[in-house]
Parts: C-alpha cells; structure tokens; sequence
C-alpha cells in the first residue's frame, strides 16, 4: 500500500503527494525489476551542480533529482558503473533560480558597456607579474 504525503522540497514540479498513476509506477517498477529512491534537498543540489559542472547543463530541481537519484543508485551498485547511463533532462534551471541561489557564487552585475566588461576582467583576470630575473 503507498500512503500520500505532503511533499516539502524545492522540486516543485515533481512534488506530487498522491499521483494519479502512482500504484501503476510502482508495479512497473517492481515487475520490470527496477528501483527507485528518494533524496534530501541537498543532494537534489548536489546533482544540479554536477550536472553543471560535468556536462555544462543548468537543470531545474526535478532535472537535479533525477541526476541525484541515479548517482544513489550507482552508489548502491543498482545500476552498474560500467554501463551507459541515459537520464532525460528536460527542464531549464532558470526556471527555478531560487532553488540553488543560496548555494552557487552570485554573478557579477554590471552596466551593459565594453568598459564596465573591461574592467570586471582585469579585475577577475588581474596581469601576472613576470618573475624577477627572468
């Protein structure tokens, strides 16, 4: 028996306490012989992030879950290293800013002119001072 809950989390577009179809996912699951999880908020960041950082992909919290869970999963040894993994992310993390803003650096802001980018780079690209006796 699956008990509906309340979700409290920051994917808000998976957050579904008592899906329609819920009892039919988990007989698939079961028959197929696959598996499912569940994880915190943190690592629903985490996956984001690495997401992010590996494949150049800024997801939403539900994209960031499902990176999440399938590295869980490949940590339980469900899903095997070795194997070609195909996860299906859909959903753009400028959708949902507000779910990773307290945890990733703040971008700069400036005025839309060459010389207010000029100066952002030499102060984030300061010159490198050639070594003495060289």
């Amino acid at each position: 028996m699956i008990s509906p809950v309340k979700p409290n989390t920051i994917a808000s577009s998976i957050a579904i306490g008592n899906p329609a179809d819920g009892s039919y996912v988990v007989h698939a699951v079961k028959e197929s012989g696959g598996w499912g999880e569940s994880v915190t908020d943190e690592e629903i960041v985490e996956g984001i992030k690495l997401l992010a950082r590996t494949e150049g992909t800024f997801t939403e919290p539900a994209g960031g879950t499902e990176v999440a869970v399938t590295r869980k999963l490949i940590q339980k040894g469900q899903i095997p290293r070795d194997e070609s993994i195909v996860i299906s992310i859909t959903g753009n993390g400028y959708k949902s800013l507000e779910a990773v803003a307290r945890s990733v650096e703040q971008p700069y802001t400036i005025k839309a002119t060459l010389e207010n980018f000029d100066q952002l780079y030499q102060h984030l690209n300061p010159p490198v001072s050639q070594a003495a006796g060289s």
